[in-house]
C-alpha cells in the first residue's frame, strides 16, 4: 500500500513538474509569450514591457521586457526601438529568419544573444538586460542594456595611505575587474566567472595570473566554491566564511582588501583573488600571518623606513596580546620581579580599590573594546567624540572613584593603542589576549608561557589552501627574508612568489 501511494505521489510530482515546464515554454505567438512573461513576473511592478511594430513591415511586430532602474533608457530607445520603428525592413531583410536579421543588421548593442530557456531569460532580466520578443518566433534576443547607478571610485575609509594610489574597489564587479586589469596588463591575467546563491545568483569572479599561481591552490578554491549551497550571497564575507580553513579557529585564513594595488601585489605574489558582485572587499588566498603586519605603503616608501614600520607592527601585535597577561601575572604572583619603588607605587595606587587586579583588568579591557566598537558604528564626528569622552572621562573618573587603579588604566590604554596598529588582526587579538589573561590569572607567568605555547602550536598547525600559515616566519633562509619581517630594496629582491614555492613542496589541506 505504501509503495502504491509513493508511486502515485511521484507520478503526480512529475506531472506537475511537466506542466510547469510546459507553462514556461515559449511559443510562436507573441501574445502568448507576453502573457507568459507577465504571469511569471506578476506582482513585480518594476517589470516593464512595450509592444511596437515596424511601419513598413507588418510581420515585424515586437515586444521588449526590462526592469525599471536596471537598464539604460537611451540604449533601449535609440538602439532597439528607434531602428525597428523607423528603418524600412522590407529592403535587404529576409522574412524567413527575421530574428537573426534584426540581430545582425538592425539592433545596435555591444552584446546580443539568442535564448529560448525561461530561466536564462529571467536571469538576464534581473541582470539588467532587455528581452526582445518577435511575432512567429519561439526564441528571444537578450540584449545588453545594463545601466544602473554605481558608487564612484574613492579611497577606502579603512585603508587610507599617505603615499600611494587613491583608488578603492566599488560594489560593481565589472568595475573591480577593470581596476585590477589596469594594474596588471598581461595576457596571463585570467578571470573566471560563476554564480553562487540559489536566489540571489550572485556573480563571483576568480582572478589569477596563470603562469604564477599554483594549480593545486586554484583547483582547491574552485572545488570549495562549487560546493557552496546557500540561498543568497550579499557580501564577500559569506564566501570568506564558507571557503576558509579551520572554521572554528579565531584566526583568519582568507585575506581581504579594498585596495586594487594591494590585490594586484598579492596576485603578483602567487595568490588568487575572489571578487564578489555587490561587495567592495576582494578576497585573496592563500593567506599567511605575515600579511597582517605588511602594508601597501611599505612598497612605496624608502625600504629602511618601511622595514622599521613593519617591525613596529610586529612588536605591537605581540604587545597587544601579551602585555595585560604579563602585567597581571607579575603583579599577582611574582611581585619579586618588580623593583621595590615600582612595587610600592603599584601597591599605593591599589589602596581603596574594591576589586582584585584580575577583575579590574577584565572590566577595563571590556569597556575599551566596547567603546571602540561604539565609535566604529557611530557617524564619524560622533564616534570620535565617544572615543575621546570614553577614554579620558571614564578612565579618569574610574581612578578618582577608586574603582580601578591607575596602572590598570595605563595598561589598558597602551594595549588599545598598539592593537590599532594592526586593524585586520583586532578580532583574533582580542580572543588570544583574553585566553592569555585567563591562563595568567590561574598560574601566573607559567600560565602565560603555557598559553603562549598553545597559541604558537595552533598557529603552526594552520594551513591556508595547503600553504603553512606561518610561512616566512620559521624558515627565513629559504628566501633570504626579502619580504617578510623587513622589506628589502627592490634592486636586491628576487623571486617574490613564496606562496607558490611553498605549495609545490607541501601538499595537503587541513580544512
Amino acid at each position: 500500500m505504501y509503495k502504491i501511494l509513493r508511486k502515485k505521489k511521484l507520478e503526480k510530482s512529475a506531472s506537475e513538474e511537466k506542466d510547469t515546464v510546459s507553462m514556461r515554454t515559449l511559443t510562436k505567438s507573441l501574445e502568448k509569450n507576453i502573457v507568459l512573461l507577465k504571469n511569471a513576473f506578476s506582482g513585480d511592478e518594476t517589470v516593464m514591457y512595450r509592444v511596437f511594430q515596424n511601419k513598413h513591415l507588418d510581420s515585424a511586430k515586437c515586444c521588449i521586457f526590462y526592469l525599471d532602474g536596471m537598464v539604460n533608457s537611451e540604449i533601449i530607445n535609440e538602439n532597439i526601438i528607434q531602428p525597428i520603428l523607423s528603418d524600412d525592413l522590407t529592403q535587404n531583410i529576409s522574412n524567413h529568419n527575421l530574428l537573426d536579421e534584426l540581430r545582425y543588421k538592425i539592433i545596435v548593442a555591444n552584446n546580443i544573444s539568442v535564448s529560448e530557456d525561461f530561466n536564462t531569460i529571467a536571469a538576464a532580466l534581473y541582470a539588467g538586460d532587455t528581452v526582445f520578443l518577435l511575432e512567429n518566433c519561439d526564441r528571444v534576443l537578450v540584449i545588453d542594456s545594463k545601466g544602473w547607478q554605481t558608487r564612484s571610485i574613492t579611497e577606502p575609509e579603512s585603508a587610507r595611505v599617505v603615499r600611494g594610489p587613491r583608488e578603492g574597489f566599488t560594489e560593481s564587479i565589472i568595475m573591480n575587474v577593470s581596476l585590477i586589469r589596469r594594474k596588471i596588463k598581461s595576457h596571463e591575467l585570467k578571470f573566471k566567472f560563476r554564480e553562487i546563491g540559489e536566489r540571489t545568483h550572485t556573480k563571483v569572479c576568480i582572478c589569477y595570473i596563470d603562469d604564477i599561481i599554483s594549480k593545486d591552490v586554484l583547483k582547491e578554491l574552485e572545488r570549495r566554491l562549487d560546493e557552496i549551497k546557500i540561498d543568497g550571497v550579499l557580501d564577500s564575507g559569506y564566501i570568506q566564511e564558507l571557503i576558509r580553513d579551520e572554521p572554528f579557529s579565531p584566526l583568519e585564513t582568507v585575506g581581504y582588501s579594498e585596495r586594487p594595488d594591494v590585490v594586484a601585489g598579492r596576485l603578483l605574489g602567487g595568490r588568487v583573488a575572489v571578487i564578489v558582485d555587490g561587495s567592495p572587499v576582494v578576497l585573496t588566498v592563500p593567506f599567511v600571518i605575515i600579511e597582517t603586519i605588511q602594508s601597501n605603503e611599505d612598497y612605496y616608501n624608502n625600504y629602511i623606513f618601511a622595514s622599521i614600520n613593519r617591525l613596529f607592527r610586529g612588536m605591537s601585535l605581540l604587545l597587544s596580546i601579551s602585555v595585560p597577561a604579563i602585567f597581571l601575572a607579575i603583579v599577582t604572583y611574582h611581585q619579586e620581579m618588580l623593583p621595590t619603588p615600582l612595587l610600592l607605587s603599584i601597591s599605593a595606587s591599589r589602596e581603596g580599590v574594591p576589586f582584585p587586579t584580575v577583575l579590574s583588568m577584565f572590566i577595563m579591557l571590556l569597556i575599551f573594546d566596547l567603546l571602540r566598537e561604539v565609535g566604529t558604528r557611530m557617524p564619524t564626528p560622533i564616534g570620535q567624540a565617544v572615543n575621546i569622552v570614553g577614554t579620558l572621562v571614564l578612565g579618569q573618573a574610574a581612578v578618582e572613584a577608586r574603582l580601578v587603579s591607575a596602572p590598570i588604566v595605563i595598561i589598558t590604554a597602551f594595549t588599545g593603542i598598539v592593537n590599532l596598529m594592526n586593524i585586520t588582526f583586532i578580532g583574533p587579538s582580542i580572543l588570544i589576549r583574553f585566553f592569555l589573561l585567563f591562563a595568567s590569572a590561574f598560574m601566573g607567568i607559567y600560565g602565560f608561557i603555557f598559553g603562549f605555547v598553545v597559541t604558537l602550536l595552533h598557529l603552526m598547525s594552520l594551513r591556508s589552501f595547503g600553504v603553512p600559515y606561518m610561512l616566512g616566519t620559521t624558515k627565513i633562509e629559504d628566501h633570504d627574508g626579502q619580504d617578510v619581517l623587513v622589506r628589502a630594496p627592490w634592486w636586491s629582491i628576487g623571486a617574490r612568489n613564496l606562496v607558490r614555492q611553498s605549495s609545490k613542496n607541501k601538499r595537503g589541506n587541513n580544512r
